[in-house]
């Protein structure tokens, strides 16, 4: 006689386990709440945003917005180390330089932020890093450095648990409809978990899931068009593998009108020995994260090589390790976070998302307890007029 099974179910349900997926499943577990959080293979998967060592943290924006928001979340990632007992972010400093970068620009919001900073010429630059040739003056600020996003998620992850959150890997989310009072989500191989409320923090999967969630049509719609990039990035070997000159070497932006490219010390990833090079926005755009096929495309392999032997005499331009890795964006690259209905939708932008993760996870639960707000940048009538 066969016995009926039933749904599991918990008061939220995350869907998601990468930095912004598990920075909410954590904060709302350290809340009180009872969550499950959903994760379509493991936490940090490999072929999702938030996996591996390297990930830039800085404090440097164009809009004082967001660099008061990273002063924001440099507290809650101090919260985050001292929980989880690890140190999260690498101490490396950044420069920002280039035509397009405006490096007094950000110093003047630097400044206002009180973020210590320094407005480098290029041969003063040079003198103090030479692996770099730079090209305009230079806008250097100590305080950034490299965030272990894998470890990150783990920790975050570790932490909900604590709080007596259920972390349920290998199941991918195929869709979610309304059932009684909250909803009903599902798998593709027909299991199913049932939750009063969700947080769907899909990262490249977003777009091609948001048809598959019971949304009201006005907000549904009023979601931008999201932009989603099988990006290109390799590692290039110091020249100088003294461990004092490999820990000397920086994060870094440069945004010239042929070229705009990003670095930083790879960790774990390169081994310790080299950068971590990639061209901004540089790789195949895709509609969903489904769509990736982890090719390297040579085209950008050589423009890559090219840009080192150029402007990185510092490192040999021979890639030693290389790898494709997602990157999600809106149209103004601001984030979308809002709620209707019990369903908050969170999409942080990992082209610069990473760095504002455990701070991300409060504002999600703020969010979707409807016990506080966030800002209206983020809110989808923002997007909206931004592209009217």
């Amino acid at each position: 006689m066969s016995q009926k099974t039933h749904a599991p179910s918990a008061e939220y349900i995350v869907i998601g386990a990468g930095l912004s997926g598990a920075a909410a499943a954590w904060k709302l577990a350290q809340r009180g709440h009872e969550v499950a959080l959903l994760e379509r293979k493991v936490p940090a998967a490999a072929d999702a945003s938030s996996h591996g060592s390297a990930r830039i943290f800085r404090y440097a924006y164009p809009d004082s917005f967001y660099t008061d928001l990273v002063c924001r979340a440099r507290t809650a990632w101090d919260e985050l180390e001292l929980a989880s007992g690890q140190q999260l972010i690498s101490p490396h400093g950044s420069v920002d330089y280039g035509a397009l970068r405006n490096p007094r620009h950000l110093a003047s919001v630097l400044e206002s932020a009180g973020v210590e900073h320094e407005l480098l010429s290029a041969s003063e630059a040079r003198d103090r890093f030479a692996g770099i040739d730079f090209d305009t003056e230079v806008l250097w600020h100590p305080g950034a450095g490299v965030i272990d996003a894998e470890r990150s998620v783990q920790a975050m992850v570790a932490q909900a648990k604590a709080h007596g959150a259920r972390i349920e890997t290998n199941w991918p989310v195929a869709s979610v409809e309304a059932a009684g009072s909250g909803y009903r989500v599902n798998s593709a191989d027909g299991r199913s978990y049932l939750g009063s409320r969700i947080v769907v923090a899909a990262g490249g999967w977003l777009p091609g899931l948001l048809g598959n969630l019971p949304l009201p049509a006005g907000f549904a719609g009023s979601v931008p068009t999201m932009d989603v990039y099988q990006e290109n990035a390799y590692h290039f070997p110091y020249r100088n593998q003294d461990p004092e000159a490999r820990l000397a070497w920086p994060t870094y932006i440069h945004k010239d009108p042929a070229f705009k490219s990003y670095g930083l010390p790879g960790g774990r990833d390169a081994g310790f020995r080299g950068q971590k090079v990639a061209e901004y926005m540089g790789g195949r755009r895709m509609d969903s994260a489904a769509a990736q096929d982890g090719r390297i495309d040579p085209a950008n392999r050589e423009r890559v090589i090219d840009y080192v032997k150029r402007y990185l005499p510092g490192l040999d331009p021979t890639p030693y390790a290389e790898a494709t890795c997602i990157f999600t964006s809106t149209p103004t690259e601001d984030f979308i976070m809002d709620e209707t209905q019990g369903i908050t939708i969170m999409s942080p932008c990992s082209g610069h998302g990473a760095k504002f993760g455990p701070l991300l996870g409060d504002l999600a639960a703020d969010l979707a307890t409807g016990t506080g707000t966030v800002p209206e940048l983020f809110r989808l009538s923002s997007h909206a007029k931004a592209l009217a």
